[in-house]
């Protein structure tokens, strides 16, 4: 397979599981607001964080306010992490590999991008059903392409993508949470502190399965089960397992072997993962141990992208920062 179309399909599942995040992370807030109303605080300045871009939204806007969060997150053509930009650029890329993705997957990614484009021509209006419409919507593509496409080498660069992009997305908001979101320890163990802690859950689609697995809000368990649980689809640990396994699909090296940097990055992270317990996160320090999973989770992508997507770009390729941002 030709590395343009691996390239193509890989950051097609990345920017369409991008979008879903963001929408996942203000989802989350919508709920927080219901539950807490004015106890709440200010809710929207974290969400920027869990994105990452706060720097280029404070230079622009100064305040964060719901109607900038919201427009800055959903709709600004400015911001490239926003919903409209990633869906753009993830049809950008189907359109690519047009000749590898089916007719089906084709037809859900451009209603999902004018479902976007719709609400934009609407005056920008994002409520909480917008946010929950674009999870759903994102689901379908998601079922459609595992459903309708050959689950050979383009299927796994879609998968590795879609799971390393989510990965970084959990452990993200995890983070935001723990430093941002509870900055006094006053609330610790509070009603307070078992809401957003449920919210977080809930904006992972996991509160349902914590529950079965672990029963009442810990703090320490939450993040236990969005690191480090083997099972859930969402997990860190889970994501980071998957990747690799498509990686190995892809390039026919041995599990437990590695051929290629790729491996070779993926595999030590996912070891390291394997015999990590939340009380060596703790001793660590979360927000740490976060940072170093996303750090080794962008060497990763980028020697993916070293390892499959240059060999016959003739410098025409994106490069691996670019995309990413």
């Amino acid at each position: 397979m030709l590395s343009r179309v691996g390239e193509s399909v890989f950051w097609m599942a990345r920017y369409i599981e991008r979008a879903e995040n963001v929408a996942r992370f203000v989802d989350a807030d919508f709920n927080l607001t219901l539950d807490l109303g004015e106890e709440l605080g200010d809710q929207w300045a974290p969400l920027v964080y869990t994105t990452g871009d706060q720097e280029p939204f404070f230079k622009r806007f100064g305040q964060a306010t719901r109607d900038n969060v919201l427009r800055f997150l959903a709709f600004d053509a400015e911001n490239p992490n926003s919903i409209l930009p990633c869906l753009a650029r993830a049809r950008e890329n189907a359109r690519t590999a047009r000749e590898i993705i089916s007719s089906d997957m084709w037809e859900e990614l451009n209603r999902f991008y004018l479902l976007v484009r719709e609400a934009v021509a609407g005056g920008g209006k994002s409520d909480h059903d917008f946010f929950a419409q674009i999870k759903r919507t994102s689901h379908l593509l998601i079922g459609t392409t595992d459903a309708t496409m050959s689950h050979g080498e383009a299927w796994h660069f879609a998968r590795m993508g879609r799971l390393l992009e989510r990965a970084d997305k959990t452990s993200r908001i995890v983070d935001v949470k723990y430093f941002i979101l509870l900055p006094r320890a006053s609330d610790v163990g509070t009603t307070l502190d078992v809401v957003q802690w449920s919210a977080l859950l809930r904006s992972a689609s996991a509160l349902e399965m914590y529950r079965r697995s672990h029963g009442r809000i810990v703090p320490a368990k939450v993040v236990d089960f969005l690191l480090l649980d083997r099972e859930f689809p969402r997990s860190v640990r889970y994501c980071v397992g998957g990747a690799e396994d498509s990686l190995h699909a892809i390039s026919g090296t041995p599990d437990g072997m590695f051929g290629n940097r790729a491996e070779q990055e993926l595999g030590r992270l996912r070891s390291e993962l394997d015999f990590t317990s939340i009380d060596d996160v703790i001793t660590t320090g979360l927000h740490e141990f976060i940072d170093d999973v996303q750090t080794r989770l962008n060497r990763t992508g980028e020697a993916v992208y070293k390892t499959f997507f240059t060999a016959d770009s003739a410098g025409t390729t994106t490069s691996f920062q670019e995309q990413l941002q």
